[in-house]
């Protein structure tokens, strides 16, 4: 089963003197942040913390938590990663969490030929690129509706119909 908590970010340093905190974004955009109430200062989602604003500054987000009104308080939340729950997301139709996408198999849509399985994947602005690996072979794939058929992370598989050349080196 997926984790229900996610890692979004982590809190590298304190910001100002009234209690904000400077978050490094792990996830597509600093916004995406922005957007909750409150987030998790653990993976259990047992201790949250109640957000009074937040905004994106240099790919950054700058938060201001509520009970953290000094820089001696906020710096006791350095170095915490911040985790949102799945449940307060809703993702469009077709766009996955990263996580989920790491460990499916890839399996070709045609021939039912299995590739590899996702073990990374790179944001390049344009679209995603997926490193599948096969044993010792690491191949790159694109993330575009050409390639990418059906994903379905409930059954662990990924289908596509790969570009000529993806897959040539293979034995």
């Amino acid at each position: 089963m997926s984790d229900k908590f996610l890692e979004v970010g982590k809190i590298v340093t304190v910001h100002a003197l009234k209690g904000e905190v400077k978050i490094a974004p792990w996830c597509d955009s600093p916004d995406f942040i922005c957007e909750f109430d409150y987030l998790y200062l653990d993976k259990k989602g047992e201790k949250t913390v109640d957000v009074e604003h937040s905004r994106v500054f240099k790919n950054m987000v700058i938060a201001k938590f509520e009970g953290y009104d000094t820089v001696e308080q906020a710096q006791t939340l350095r170095d915490k990663v911040l985790y949102i729950s799945r449940d307060d997301v809703e993702l469009e139709e077709g766009t996955y969490f990263i996580k989920d996408l790491i460990g499916l198999k890839v399996v070709d849509k045609d021939s039912g030929k299995e590739y590899g399985v996702i073990k990374d994947v790179f944001q390049t602005g344009a679209n995603d690129v997926y490193t599948i690996k096969n044993g010792d072979k690491e191949y790159l794939i694109p993330a575009i509706a050409d390639v990418v058929q059906d994903t379905d992370i409930e059954a662990g598989i990924m289908t596509i119909t790969p570009l000529k050349g993806l897959f040539d080196d293979e034995d």
